[in-house]
């Protein structure tokens, strides 16, 4: 079958799926206001961090809070603002429930979905290219034809004055998602990711996704062309726990599995980690009370709730979930950017990289009670780690009081619970590096080495991997 018959015969299955959605009952996701009533003492009450109501019953903890502390107020205005009153995020992927300007962009996704991803994978340079001047082309033809832009415009002005009964939250994060998605497809054209790609420095993108995306980006207060952890995999589950956007649309189960898996394990690991969240604000308003029996207490959840939460990672990231043989090629690349632009400012060129694990809000906000440096550059946070995160973590450090503790008593318990939290974290990052490096040589003849939170690496996968590891050491070393 030629290149051109399987991109005719896929369109037309995407026109049908299209067809499906559009006759499909109207099911709007009501938005579930959480309001912050007057602070009322909390005493500790262990819950199952799995179920949904216990999450839910610790961010109203933590809303009653916001009016008597920083780290509460910070984390309350980031679970109003980019949660839709809910974390993880809550993300409304549900088409009839968007506004009409939008649905074309959720449509044109359903029918370029399955063109994404080649079957065999291809060492031919020639016929790579070709495919992704195909892909692009049909995408971009797609769009125009397609997407109101002046529409779309008027409703992301209408967010941007607070008119979130015209676009509400659980909308805007959704669509934030979908654009995403939609960035990353244009950019690398196929997938697996192929080293034609890889070479190219800058790519220039349609209207319809560059000017939303700047839009958006600035609501997070964002500076990249690339997507993040939030926007591309925290947020690309529905409120019922499905998994919306795919790379691999038509692939093996093993594929598409690993692929899910993989996105899961990052959203599940959020929602685990709000008691966590909980109880380091609640232990630092009891040390600033004087009230070291109750900040013992907190630490101790906060250790015992960190065992089953990084145990989401260490019993699934693992050849038998996600396959080794397919990650790397099927999933990973298609999360990496590596294209930039010249600064205006400057003349210098400036290349944006795209997802990483150092991302993500769990373990910056473990590394700001810790008191740890901050591992990422103000310049990298900036690009990729939404506003109202960096400053929920910038609190927490300001009121880290590991350095105020004494040897001895209370003190001294205080301070062993923050040295398990430590030995936790090494433990993680031990075990992060070795399996990163277990799925990184896995074989990818395709393209050029690559990470999607480094780009492009050295010539080859042994120096790749040195220079890797010298990062990951690191903050192993840091961790202390």
């Amino acid at each position: 079958m030629s290149l051109i018959t399987e991109y005719v015969i896929l369109s037309v299955l995407g026109t049908v799926i299209i067809a499906v959605m559009r006759l499909s009952s109207w099911r709007a996701w009501p938005l579930n206001i959480l309001m912050t009533p007057k602070f009322i003492s909390l005493k500790l009450q262990p819950s199952d961090t799995t179920n949904g109501k216990a999450t839910q019953d610790d961010i109203r903890r933590i809303l009653k809070l916001a009016d008597y502390h920083e780290t509460a107020a910070r984390l309350a205005d980031l679970i109003h603002k980019d949660g839709a009153d809910s974390w993880p995020p809550r993300a409304n992927h549900v088409h009839s429930a968007w506004p009409v300007a939008l649905r074309p962009y959720k449509e044109i996704y359903l029918e370029m979905a399955p063109l994404l991803p080649a079957a065999n994978v291809s060492l031919d340079d020639e016929l790579n290219r070709q495919r992704i001047d195909l892909f692009r082309s049909r995408f971009e033809t797609l769009l125009h034809d397609r997407v109101n832009l002046k529409q779309v415009t008027q409703l992301l002005d209408a967010a941007d004055a607070g008119r979130w009964d015209v676009f509400p939250r659980d909308i805007y994060n959704a669509f934030y998602c979908c654009i995403a998605w939609c960035r990353h497809a244009y950019r690398w054209g196929t997938i697996p990711v192929v080293s034609p790609a890889q070479l190219e420095k800058s790519i220039a993108l349609p209207p319809a996704l560059t000017t939303p995306w700047a839009s958006l980006q600035a609501h997070f207060g964002l500076a990249s062309d690339a997507g993040n952890m939030m926007s591309n995999i925290v947020l690309n589950f529905s409120p019922e726990g499905e998994y919306t956007h795919k790379i691999n649309t038509g692939l093996s189960a093993t594929v598409l599995g690993s692929e899910e898996e993989f996105a899961r394990i990052c959203n599940e690991m959020e929602a685990l980690a709000v008691p966590v969240y909980h109880a380091v604000i609640r232990a630092v308003i009891a040390f600033s009370r004087g009230d070291k029996d109750d900040c013992l207490a907190r630490m101790q959840q906060i250790t015992a709730r960190l065992r089953p939460l990084l145990s989401t990672y260490y019993d699934r990231v693992h050849d038998g979930k996600i396959a080794r043989a397919e990650w790397l090629s099927r999933v990973q690349g298609f999360y990496a950017w590596g294209a930039g632009h010249e600064d205006a400012a400057t003349g210098g060129w400036t290349t944006f990289d795209g997802l990483s694990g150092n991302q993500v809000l769990l373990f910056q906000v473990l590394d700001a009670f810790l008191g740890l440096d901050v591992y990422l550059s103000k310049e990298v946070q900036e690009r990729n780690v939404p506003v109202l995160q960096r400053e929920f973590c910038a609190a927490v450090a300001r009121h880290t009081f590991r350095h105020a503790l004494g040897e001895e008593g209370v003190d001294g318990l205080i301070r062993g619970e923050f040295a398990e939290i430590v030995k936790r974290l090494r433990l993680f990052r031990s075990a992060h590096r070795t399996r990163a490096k277990f799925y990184l040589t896995a074989p990818a003849p395709e393209r050029l080495p690559m990470t999607a939170g480094k780009s492009l690496l050295k010539g080859d996968m042994d120096e790749s991997l040195q220079f890797l590891d010298a990062f990951m050491v690191g903050r192993l070393q840091q961790t202390v």
